[in-house]
């Protein structure tokens, strides 16, 4: 299960604080290292002193959550924070929603949207306005038929097993020709789940004129976690998106934590 050692992308900010409570609370539950880095780049050492700065107010925002704090030198953040969480063996990049985004919503500045094309660990994001509530109440998986999505189904199913919380399988029905393909694929993978681990999962299908309004037909519950599958297109263990499922990220009202193709 993910959350073994999460890295948290900081920075000054209400995206920052969001990413930092969020992958504190993600390390609280799993018993996890945390690590939070600011990224600089080089040459730059006004900047450098900045991040060291960065680390000094990230440690007073997490009082006494125990944590290591790292600056590193990159050109770019979202390339740097993935070298660095290979370098320490992270297998979780927690980053926040960029400024100027809805309350509530994902907005993808230049770090995760580099990291969601790049990163070779899962990547977690927090809608801005975040606020923990503890321990997961929910997993729920956005589930399309094709390999990647049945070995997720394995994956969040064993992880949902771990944390003793419900697992939610959701396909979304945007005026599909066959709607009843749609049923039968979702009640596969609850099987899936079900011969895999022992959980029944729970199962729905979503129908609306959109990705947006498919989301905001379902019910939310406080401290969910949605999970996405890395596209077909994605290289072997990198994230990668899918038109699709980056328009279900921008969606959420959740955090959103996408595993990388041929996550184990």
């Amino acid at each position: 299960m993910i959350g073994e050692h999460v890295i948290v992308g900081y920075t000054v900010g209400p995206g920052g604080r969001d990413a930092l409570a969020l992958g504190a609370a993600i390390a609280g539950v799993t018993g996890g290292e945390l690590t939070v880095a600011t990224i600089y780049p080089p040459g730059s050492p006004g900047q450098a002193v900045e991040a060291q700065a960065n680390m000094a107010n990230a440690a007073d925002e997490l009082g006494d959550v125990p944590a290591e704090f790292l600056t590193f030198e990159s050109r770019g953040a979202g390339r740097g924070l993935s070298v660095l969480a290979s370098r320490i063996r992270a297998d979780l990049i927690v980053v926040g929603s960029a400024g100027g985004g809805r309350h509530r919503r994902i907005a993808l500045g230049a770090t995760a949207d580099r990291l969601l094309h790049l990163s070779s660990e899962a990547v977690m994001l927090a809608p801005a306005g975040y606020a923990p509530v503890g321990a997961p109440s929910r997993l729920t998986l956005a589930y399309v038929h094709r390999p990647q999505c049945d070995e997720a189904v394995e994956r969040v199913a064993q992880a949902a097993l771990r944390l003793g919380v419900p697992l939610r399988l959701i396909t979304l029905d945007l005026h599909t020709d066959d709607p009843d393909r749609l049923r039968d694929d979702l009640a596969l993978a609850v099987r899936l789940a079900w011969e895999t681990t022992g959980i029944e999962a729970e199962a729905e299908v979503s129908e609306a004129h959109d990705v947006a309004a498919s989301l905001e037909t379902l019910e939310w519950l406080p401290g969910e976690l949605l999970v996405c599958a890395a596209s077909e297109d994605a290289q072997p263990h990198r994230v990668f998106l899918g038109e699709l499922a980056m328009k279900v990220l921008r969606a959420s009202p959740q955090p959103v934590t996408v595993l990388p193709r041929g996550y184990a």
